[in-house]
């Protein structure tokens, strides 16, 4: 196992493989979209497998699938396979919007996938094309049936937008009841490729649990994983639990065990900064795995304590989600 210089782990990488989406979610990318990489520019399959084995090789076991959103590119479930054989990666999991994910669930749950985060931000089907642009809640309620119906672990993510999707929170917590999901609903950050929507943040995560504790006035407090990015909450009589995750107050930045890969190769210790490593242009400037390890411990040995830290080293963050990865 390997430790940063804050003496946390480092076991979890989330690769995100295509920074392309067949959304447009608001809070994550401007309605046009953005400017998409060239393909030569993206990382090959084979060159996400080698980075893969190297830091499994350090200790990184968990890899989570990221965009974009993962099944626009093509050929994912062949490249998963390959990595769930990577040696020392026992957990292969995918963050996903859904659109294009039905057909696959059996071949993931045959893979052994371990779990699967669906992006969804409300049930409402009208709600949900203002939010993503698109009309296509039928077909992520469709992944999110198949999933469940496979038994793979299904966590609902969805992000709470002042003016948007306030009112989803209960449709949405209620999922919970018959169902054995967890819905997490997460704080807005600003990426979304052009800034922060609010000079000030009011649906923080103490208001989203004020807000289910209102309807809900029995909702209990359970155990979080270790490492874990939400609090986490469970309603009596309910199959499925609710999580929280304050991923704008950032106060799960002292246990993070996560590192990130963009689509283009791009190294990110943390999400607010700016990247720390080119490791596609060490790849192709034929770097050994040996010098590999050597450049990603060099990144690990300066890792920013947490996200204001990281931020403080940059400017306005105007990236889109996709761009980043998940």
């Amino acid at each position: 196992m390997i430790f940063d210089n804050h003496n946390r782990p480092i076991t979890y990488l989330r690769l995100a493989v295509t920074d392309r989406c067949n959304l447009r979610c608001f809070y994550c990318m401007p309605e046009a979209g953005i400017r998409y990489m060239p393909k030569q520019q993206l990382l090959t399959y084979e060159e996400m497998e080698r980075l893969v084995t190297v830091l499994a090789r350090l200790g990184v076991s968990k890899v989570r699938i990221t965009g974009g959103e993962p099944f626009v590119r093509s050929e994912l479930m062949s490249f998963m396979h390959r990595l769930a054989a990577v040696d020392g990666i026992s957990d292969l999991s995918i963050t996903t919007n859904g659109v294009l994910t039905a057909p696959h669930v059996a071949d993931m749950a045959a893979l052994g996938v371990k779990s699967v985060n669906l992006s969804l931000d409300t049930l409402d089907r009208e709600r949900f094309r203002q939010i993503t642009r698109r009309d296509e809640l039928p077909a992520v309620l469709r992944t999110l049936d198949a999933l469940l119906a496979a038994g793979i672990e299904t966590k609902i993510n969805a992000v709470v937008m002042e003016g948007q999707n306030t009112q989803d929170i209960v449709p949405l917590t209620e999922l919970t009841r018959d169902r054995p999901v967890d819905v997490r609903f997460i704080e807005e950050m600003p990426f979304n490729g052009e800034g922060s929507h609010y000079p000030v943040l009011h649906w923080t995560h103490r208001r989203i649990v004020q807000e289910i504790q209102s309807f809900y006035p029995d909702l209990t407090k359970i155990p979080d994983p270790h490492y874990s990015t939400s609090a986490n909450y469970r309603i009596p009589g309910h199959q499925g639990t609710v999580g929280i995750i304050a991923a704008f107050s950032r106060t799960f930045c002292g246990t993070c065990n996560r590192i990130r890969m963009t689509a283009q190769g791009t190294l990110k210790t943390c999400l607010y900064d700016d990247g720390v490593l080119d490791v596609r242009e060490l790849m192709r400037s034929g770097a050994t795995d040996t010098e590999l390890e050597a450049a990603f411990l060099r990144a690990f040995a300066h890792r920013p304590a947490n996200g204001f830290e990281a931020e403080s080293h940059r400017s306005t963050v105007t990236e889109s989600m996709a761009t980043i990865g998940g």
